[in-house]
């Protein structure tokens, strides 16, 4: 029998205004201004990439309908939201609070949360000269989890289009190592997850499916009695490991340009080593493309001196993409694959080059590939 699959896409809220983003960079100032004065570094660096439906506003909620529709008329299962909740407080919200919940087709499009619990830098866009001033504190102490949390479960857990996966709410965090730091060690990290998983089930809304991104877990401050990466996500409690984005797990061979077909081979190899270096459930990830360099100061030498400085994939088209497509509904039929489930580097990130949303190249071609395989 078929299996059913489940294609969630990571959605980046960066497109509408937000008082912290104006108060950096101006009234009425949104990442598609990078967008739009994005130029070509090298030669055949095809930039700048213009959005078919135009700069809109993604906390409208007739804006969000629209992307719902061609969401669900492509084979998307779920949004991910990129949520932030800093040390300093709520940042980014409007997106989903304004645009998708307020939504009425919300219900096609089911949502989850991934915690981009990260510093914020400075890099919008980013000099040459390094480090970047950090403008939000990712790692958040306990009362701030706790805020937040709460936050999480009386506004999102209790809607009924919350994303699940095997009847759990689906929660993931981006830096495990962020978190880790912040609630003071491993012991007390644990603690503050079963309060969590607690207070869900106090409220009668079920149980938590608790995801870890997987990059850069080897760098957690960890206790004597547990020093490998993997002992440390088991004993969090976490229930399933996943990638955001292949460039956290492959390093590309040279710069400014790298061929996709090359970075997708990689890809297909690193779903299977995933999968065996961890003992927990691994969902699997596809990456539309790559390229930073609209997050870079346009009139600066392009050079290799670190994100967003970054190689940008090359030659990625929309029929390559389906056989990355194709190469994770693969993974996914093996008997290493616990849930039928990937995840999608990205719906909209524009200024990172990996988005599904229709430009006016290639139009709707993305999402149809994504249809083909998964329909």
């Amino acid at each position: 029998m078929q299996r059913k699959y489940e294609v969630a896409a990571y959605y980046f809220p960066n497109f509408h205004c937000d008082p912290k983003v104006e108060q950096w960079h101006g009234k009425g100032w949104t990442e598609w201004e990078l967008v739009k004065n994005a130029t070509p570094r090298f030669v055949g660096h095809m930039q700048p990439k213009v959005p078919l439906w135009g700069y809109e506003d993604e906390a409208d909620p007739v804006v969000m309908e629209k992307k719902i529709r061609a969401a669900a008329g492509h084979g998307i299962s779920a949004f991910i939201f990129d949520w932030y909740w800093h040390q300093e407080g709520p940042f980014l919200e409007r997106c989903l609070d304004e645009g998708y919940l307020n939504a009425a087709n919300n219900s096609d499009v089911k949502f989850a949360i991934m915690w981009a619990n990260h510093d914020w830098l400075e890099i919008h866009p980013a000099t040459r000269y390094q480090p970047y001033p950090t403008r939000l504190t990712g790692a958040v102490s306990e009362r701030v989890f706790i805020e937040a949390t709460e936050n999480i479960i009386e506004r999102y857990f209790t809607h009924p289009s919350y994303w699940k996966i095997d009847g759990k709410f689906y929660f993931s965090i981006y830096e495990m190592m962020s978190l880790v730091k912040g609630l003071g060690g491993l012991s007390n990290t644990k603690r503050v997850l079963e309060d969590f998983r607690a207070k869900i089930r106090a409220r009668g809304l079920g149980e938590l499916h608790l995801n870890a991104v997987v990059w850069g877990i080897e760098t957690l401050p960890t206790e004597n009695t547990l020093t490998d990466a993997d002992k440390v996500i088991e004993y969090l409690g976490i229930d399933s490991v996943t990638s955001y984005v292949w460039v956290h797990h492959i390093t590309p061979g040279h710069f400014p340009d790298c061929p996709y077909n090359e970075i997708r081979e990689c890809a297909k190899a690193e779903h299977a080593r995933l999968s065996s270096q961890h003992a927990l459930p691994y969902i699997p990830n596809v990456t539309v493309g790559w390229d930073s360099s609209p997050r870079t100061v346009q009139t600066d030498c392009f050079d290799d001196i670190g994100y967003p400085w970054f190689p940008v994939y090359t030659d990625n088209s929309p029929a390559e993409f389906e056989k990355a497509l194709q190469d994770v509904k693969n993974f996914m039929d093996t008997e290493k694959s616990v849930f039928p489930v990937c995840t999608i580097n990205a719906w909209n990130e524009w200024t990172e080059g990996s988005y599904l949303e229709p430009d006016t190249v290639n139009g709707f071609s993305y999402l149809a590939a994504v249809k083909k395989v998964f329909s």
